[in-house]
């Protein structure tokens, strides 16, 4: 008997598109700005139109999203660490156009935290070579390794010993390189308006006005709020979680009116994630598919995060769980709460998802989350 739905965000109940849109806009901005590397800073701007935005994520993620489904494939879920996996690629890419004359400079940076001024430090470096952009060889270079999440960020550093000759860890775990990459994110998704509100941090590029306002439901707005409602009426209890940050997750169910069906404390974004991480003693990552978004989902955004990576898994109640994604990183860390889940085919692969899905046994595909409610009548 289910009694807990936990709900991701993104792919399920809405649109991840302006998520990938700002992915794609974060990691060119990165290469050519004057704000970072400056690599062609007459072809950046902060209003492309539509058609300009599908030019820019074709030529980062290709035509049809390689880039971006290889990383969704190995688990890697949050939009933050793809853009750092495809910037921090292409970054190895471009050193490695002039580590015949640089080599020392290259082991310099390398061995040192990379923040905005050491990205301004190397263009002006990478301004004397005449370097190419190379996006296409993502997909051959990660093809070649098995490693899977946040372990993607470990092979860097063997990309960068193989492709520069430089031994180093520096690409491993949450970075001030990460932290740059999520900022320019931010920028670009909740705008000038919001940055500040979003990062505790002003923008560095003014001019943006954001994707927020422009949510787009993955089923009717009116029938997705009669499916939580029905789930209430049901006795069923209702929570998000999510790779959203807060104000991306608040500020669209407001507008949406589906705030009204949920508890706050059951609704865990990326912030309560990243707060979770700044207290550990070690550096480590508890996004998805680590199960710990879930956890807190299900316990209650009060409970201590100690209390949640304490929790014995699988939880003792998980038959009653059911969780509720679009993604293989939902799926695993249901596996590993010993929860249900529910594979919609509403993210980044759409049906040809449901191959996927049912290679990982998962519990139930659905074309749709409004297919949720026959799971809770046949109960």
């Amino acid at each position: 008997m289910i009694g807990t739905i936990l709900f991701d965000v993104d792919g399920v109940l809405l649109s991840e598109e302006h998520y990938f849109d700002a992915s794609a806009l974060t990691v060119w901005e990165l290469l050519i700005s004057n704000n970072y590397l400056a690599l062609s800073p007459e072809k950046f701007k902060t209003d492309y139109s539509p058609t300009e935005i599908k030019v820019i994520r074709e030529t980062v993620f290709g035509k049809n999203d390689e880039v971006l489904k290889l990383m969704k494939s190995r688990g890697l879920n949050a939009n933050w660490d793809m853009i750092y996996l495809s910037f921090g690629h292409q970054f190895i890419h471009l050193l490695s156009q002039m580590k015949e004359n640089e080599q020392d400079r290259i082991n310099t940076w390398l061995q040192k935290p990379i923040n905005r001024e050491v990205l301004l430090e190397i263009g002006r470096v990478l301004h004397n070579y005449e370097v190419k952009l190379d996006f296409n060889q993502f997909v051959s270079d990660f093809n070649k390794s098995i490693e899977t999440k946040q372990e993607l960020f470990n092979y860097l550093n063997l990309l960068a010993e193989e492709k520069l000759r430089v031994h180093t860890g520096i690409f491993s775990g949450i970075s001030e390189l990460w932290s740059v990459c999520e900022h320019v994110c931010q920028e670009w998704y909740v705008g000038d308006k919001n940055v500040e509100k979003s990062t505790g941090r002003p923008s560095v590029q003014l001019g943006k006005k954001g994707f927020l306002a422009n949510e787009t439901t993955l089923a009717d707005q009116a029938e997705i709020d009669g499916l939580f409602t029905f789930l209430k009426e049901s006795g069923v209890k209702i929570g998000i979680g999510t790779g959203r940050p807060e104000l991306e997750t608040i500020q669209p169910f407001h507008h949406l009116d589906w705030l009204k069906h949920f508890d706050i404390n059951h609704i865990v974004t990326a912030d309560d994630v990243l707060k979770a991480e700044k207290g550990l003693n070690e550096r480590r990552s508890l996004s998805k598919p680590d199960p710990f978004t879930y956890i807190l989902g299900h316990k209650g955004r009060e409970t201590s995060v100690e209390d949640c990576l304490n929790t014995t898994l699988p939880i003792e109640d998980g038959g009653e769980v059911l969780v509720v994604g679009d993604s293989l990183a939902d799926l695993l860390a249901a596996r590993k709460m010993g929860c249900q889940f529910a594979a919609v085919l509403t993210g980044l692969s759409g049906k040809d998802a449901r191959s996927d899905f049912e290679k990982h046994e998962a519990d139930f595909i659905l074309d749709s989350v409004l297919d949720v409610r026959r799971i809770i009548e046949k109960n």
